[in-house]
């Protein structure tokens, strides 16, 4: 992705366009841009963000976890899902946490991940 600013959705008023508002589903829609690079799902996808936070001053904080503590993408991961939200505009200071409790188990992912990766 290159190093452009994602722009959150922007409303119309009678008195013009407002100002793009940083909002949960700005935040998802960039973490849903993150793929493991050996699974073809993307991480939302997977269940792997188990908490979203947004400040009123734009910053963020994700806790999410991985498939397994020994995944080969365990510093890569937190790392693709910073920048990525780092790019959205509004955005402050992104913390991103990797937490092990709950333990992720395939429950988590959604139907469409499911049905993508053939797990019933």
């Amino acid at each position: 992705m290159d190093d452009q600013k994602m722009v959150p959705v922007t409303s119309w008023t009678p008195d013009g366009e407002t100002a793009p508002v940083l909002n949960e589903d700005a935040v998802i829609s960039a973490i849903a841009t993150v793929y493991d690079p050996e699974i073809p799902v993307n991480i939302y996808e997977l269940g792997l963000i188990y908490a979203i936070e947004i400040a009123e001053t734009g910053d963020v904080k994700v806790e999410m976890t991985l498939t397994a503590p020994a995944c080969p993408s365990a510093q890569e991961l937190p790392i693709m899902v910073r920048d990525a939200i780092a790019k959205l505009e509004g955005v402050g200071e992104v913390n991103v946490e990797t937490v092990w409790d709950p333990p992720w188990d395939q429950s988590r992912m959604s139907e469409d991940a499911r049905l993508s990766l053939n797990m019933f």
